[in-house]
């Protein structure tokens, strides 16, 4: 099976498994999005959750949160990793967004990367869940399960966003991604299938004998 088939072959489990896929992290506006996906980085959607559910309510504008200041920021994001750098990210954005975007969130990668503690994963979520816009977001779980399945040989997070890009639909992009998360999540868990046990693992490689250690990007 070449890498092509495998592909075909994974898009069809992951339609069959996940024919309607919500995006797991919750937010009012596009925004407030961006702001969760900043927070989710080295922490759990589950976590960041818990916590904006007491925030978005109140604060969910650009403006709010330069109205709250650095401080008060931080107290409402302490239980997230990392909380006094993401509250400095969330300040200092807010205020270019207000100076120079008129207090709306750019629909252009170039301009979301120049934000403070946004990358480019952060903003092919925003560009892709915010506004729809054809993207294939690439964190380390979605890295590691594109070497399991065979459809990159995985040095670095960006040739894997390429190689599923080149593999994959663009209509299929925004679904796909979220499909893989939680696939991942549920099925191949990184200390649990090892490339061995899961459905699309036992597919694509059906004679595979030993555990599959990805290379870390």
């Amino acid at each position: 099976m070449n890498e092509t088939q495998r592909a075909k072959l994974i898009l069809k489990i992951l339609n069959e498994t996940y024919p309607n896929i919500k995006v797991p992290l919750k937010s009012r506006n596009v925004f407030t999005l961006l702001i969760s996906v900043l927070l989710s980085a080295q922490c759990t959607d589950v976590n960041v959750n818990n916590v904006t559910k007491d925030i978005y309510p109140k604060y969910y504008k650009p403006e709010h949160f330069i109205k709250l200041g650095r401080r008060k920021i931080e107290n409402l994001i302490k239980k997230i990793g990392i909380f006094r750098i993401k509250a400095k990210s969330i300040y200092n954005l807010s205020k270019i967004l207000v100076n120079d975007h008129k207090g709306k969130v750019p629909k252009t990668f170039e301009e979301l990367e120049k934000l403070p503690g946004v990358g480019h994963k952060t903003a092919s979520v925003v560009m892709s869940q915010g506004f729809g816009h054809p993207a294939f977001p690439v964190d380390t779980h979605i890295h590691r399960l594109a070497q399991r399945w065979g459809l990159t040989n995985g040095k670095n997070v960006i040739q894997t966003e390429n190689d599923l890009k080149r593999l994959f639909p663009k209509k299929n992009w925004n679904k796909l991604h979220l499909q893989i998360i939680y696939y991942g999540r549920e099925f191949c868990k990184a200390r649990d299938c090892y490339g061995l046990s899961c459905k699309i693992c036992t597919s694509c490689y059906p004679k595979r004998k030993k555990p599959l250690i990805a290379k870390k990007p």
